[in-house]
């Protein structure tokens, strides 16, 4: 770990800090939430090793990266954007990119706005979405899950920093990565979203008390406002993103997610993923769906998804 290097970058009109070790063609890391670069520690020495330049920034509104007060600054195309100019500021014409959560769809759109930056895609947990050309996003996930589901709770500003505030910071990112299970997260409206952090006695066996610390830390000094401006965002990429309605991603792509991830829960997403959906959308598609693993997949099971991206990337 005392081996990455970390280099704060101006692009795209805000300033991000990037983690970066080895040397040989790129691969580019794209984080989750609530994470940081420190999620892919794992996946970076591990493709260092071999013979790959691993670069995993914080994402804009994470860790050590700006973070615009605007939900408005988080559409999908300004989070590529930061990309593309991250690449050029370091050099790098093409990538093999790596995500998940959050960077997963943030992924998906990097290869329908910019695939000549992109070899070839690993993608985890977030299977692609493909644009609905008249309903919204939030208004898709309100009549599928219902106002009470988490993302849709998310969308006021306020309520949803006031309970992440009101618990420590620490137990807040303890009970998160804790999650397993086979349902979406829905909180009843009569129920805080301080429900969400119902900490558990122990640490996930994959998580030291360092690993904790370190995104504990980051957290308590940023808050969680960039993180939630995502969600807050994906009606406004939606408006911006109709040119691309119908669009395939046609890069190479293995997608890996675990049978315990709430998101493969979601209603509807295994018949998409197994059915033909999944693949009439991602023509160059490879699913693995790994057991007894839930959604922080990369970190809950740092050698198999290591040895998952080697495997694949190192066929181009």
């Amino acid at each position: 770990m005392e081996k990455i290097t970390h280099k704060n970058l101006t692009v795209n009109g805000i300033n991000m800090h990037v983690a970066e070790i080895g040397d040989g063609p790129a691969v580019l890391f794209l984080h989750g939430f609530p994470e940081l670069w420190y999620s892919w520690r794992h996946q970076m020495l591990h493709l260092a090793d071999r013979g790959y330049r691993t670069i995993a920034p914080d994402l804009r509104g994470y860790g050590d990266t700006d973070a615009p007060p605007s939900s408005a600054d988080y559409t999908a195309f300004h989070i590529v954007g930061d990309l593309v100019a991250l690449l050029d500021a370091l050099g790098v014409e093409q990538v093999f990119l790596v995500a998940h959560d959050w960077g997963a769809l943030i992924a998906w759109w990097f290869c329908l706005f910019r695939p000549d930056r992109i070899k070839a895609l690993v993608n985890m947990s977030v299977q692609f979405h493909q644009r609905h050309p008249e309903i919204k996003t939030v208004q898709r996930y309100r009549e599928l899950l219902g106002d009470e589901f988490y993302m849709c709770r998310f969308q006021e500003v306020g309520e949803a920093e006031e309970a992440f505030a009101s618990v420590e910071t620490t137990e807040v990112m303890k009970s998160l990565f804790s999650s397993r299970g086979g349902k979406p997260i829905i909180v009843p409206k009569d129920i805080g979203l301080k429900a969400l952090f119902q900490t558990p006695a122990e640490l996930p066996p994959w998580l030291t008390e360092e690993d904790l610390n370190y995104f504990a830390t980051k957290f308590k000094q940023t808050g969680f406002t960039g993180g939630l401006n995502y969600y807050r965002a994906m009606d406004p990429t939606w408006e911006l993103a109709a040119p691309w309605t119908g669009a395939q991603v046609k890069v190479p792509v293995k997608f890996i997610l675990g049978d315990l991830d709430l998101t493969y829960y979601v209603p509807g997403v295994k018949e998409y993923i197994h059915e033909g959906g999944f693949k009439k959308d991602v023509p160059n598609l490879e699913v693995v769906v790994m057991e007894g693993v839930a959604h922080f997949i990369n970190q809950e099971k740092p050698e198999e998804v290591s040895k998952h991206i080697y495997d694949f990337i190192s066929n181009f």
